[in-house]
């Protein structure tokens, strides 16, 4: 048993749960049922898509309004849900988080109209914000420094599986009984998820209340909009995660038309590819530390160009290994993204990572709705274009961070070793 922090009847300081123990055992499962709990019901309706605009008779870019709703509610939610956790403690917070959600998540499964559910599912986003806001500082906070990375990729696979499950389970279930079933199981499973976080993750021992005023917040945040690094990388969460949210929004009813007119349940299988970002993240952030994050970025970019070109041939396994691919450069590229939008900050770590986080959420409401439009007027070209475009955007972004900003940096370090050598 590790003694309190700081010990206070040894006087030893306590660092954080270690490996192995009991503490870090309840804390790691608590934190990825958090993970399952809140992206299993962010994005349950987005295999369901189809059968929503067909039930509710509305367009598919309105039908992806209702992910679009829930992510930009989010994405603005991040930022205030930080200082909440300044103040209650990051547990307390999350709790108040996850259950508001699943409140919030029967409402969107129970009500009858589109705009009423529309409602419901920005309240839910809003509500969900604290999980991706605290989750993080709360591991950095409980378990040893030696393990934060292992926990961190804990929640990270807690949220993947989430997602997948949501999605997976969501569309059978609406297509063999009604959309709103779907939903509802992934609800459940949702409250169940929230269920084993509150009973597992142990009580914070090293949470120290503190207040952040609104001039040191702005002065943190407007500092970090001043760093072109940071500026950078906040774009490659938005224009990478819009074109990702845009093409699983709108694939599902490229495949039930022709030439695949595939079914719902068959459809809805796509999404196990998400399961290689639990592969390539890892890989991507070795990489990142062996040649570089800005070359890594560039070479993910130019690969999701030419993974969503792949889907543009009429072959169902040619499609798959572009999906694939997609899939899991996206998933490297966000791992490197986030990952250098956190150690680039010179102050205000939490509140870099918050801007990440409503760049990369706006991203995907906005581009994930804009995808539709795309679709309704040219196709599911038009969409894999779309997409294309924006991760040639992020390319160049950080192409001119590499040339004008790295680069310069790596020679003025080199010279500087080179003089103190002589």
């Amino acid at each position: 048993m590790h003694p309190p922090f700081p010990g206070p009847h040894t006087g030893q300081l306590w660092l954080g749960h270690a490996p192995k123990t009991a503490g870090f055992r309840r804390l790691m499962a608590g934190l990825f049922f958090a993970g399952v709990a809140t992206f299993a019901q962010l994005y349950s309706p987005q295999g369901l898509l189809p059968l929503i605009a067909a039930d509710l008779e509305v367009t598919p870019d309105q039908a992806a309004l209702l992910i679009s709703a829930s992510t930009i509610g989010l994405a603005f939610a991040v930022i205030p849900w930080s200082f909440v956790g300044d103040r209650l403690g990051r547990k307390s917070a999350m709790t108040i988080s996850i259950i508001a959600a699943c409140l919030f998540g029967i409402g969107a499964t129970l009500a009858p109209t589109f705009g009423s559910i529309l409602v419901f599912r920005v309240l839910e986003g809003v509500a969900l914000g604290g999980v991706p806001a605290l989750a993080m500082a709360y591991l950095n906070e409980e378990v040893h420094p030696a393990s934060a990375g292992q926990s961190a990729g804990t929640f990270i696979a807690g949220t993947v599986i989430g997602g997948l499950v949501g999605r997976v389970v969501a569309a059978p279930l609406g297509e063999w009984y009604h959309w709103r079933i779907g939903m509802g199981v992934v609800l459940a499973l949702a409250v169940a998820s929230a269920i084993c976080f509150l009973v597992l993750t142990p009580t914070a021992r090293k949470f120290q209340p503190t207040s952040t005023t609104v001039r040191q917040a702005i002065t943190s945040i407007t500092t970090n909009l001043r760093s072109p690094v940071l500026v950078v990388m906040y774009l490659q969460g938005m224009l990478l995660m819009g074109g990702f949210v845009a093409v699983y929004n709108f694939l599902g009813f490229y495949l039930l038309d022709d030439p695949f007119n595939l079914p719902v349940a068959v459809v809805s299988l796509i999404f196990v590819v998400y399961l290689i970002g639990t592969v390539t993240s890892p890989w991507a952030g070795h990489l990142a530390s062996k040649y570089g994050p800005s070359r890594v970025l560039m070479a993910l970019s130019a690969t999701i160009v030419v993974s969503v070109l792949l889907t543009l041939v009429p072959n169902i396994w040619v499609l798959l290994i572009g999906a694939v691919i997609f899939t899991g450069a996206f998933f490297g590229a966000h791992s490197v993204a986030s990952g250098w939008a956190g150690a680039a900050a010179e102050v205000g770590r939490a509140q870099s990572t918050s801007l990440y986080n409503l760049f990369y959420y706006t991203g995907s409401s906005v581009f994930g709705w804009l995808g539709g439009i795309f679709l309704a007027h040219y196709g599911w070209a038009g969409t894999a274009l779309m997409t294309a475009g924006l991760a040639g955007l992020a390319l160049v972004a950080t192409a001119l961070l590499y040339a004008f900003v790295v680069q310069p940096r790596i020679k003025a370090a080199r010279g500087q070793n080179a003089s103190h050598e002589v």
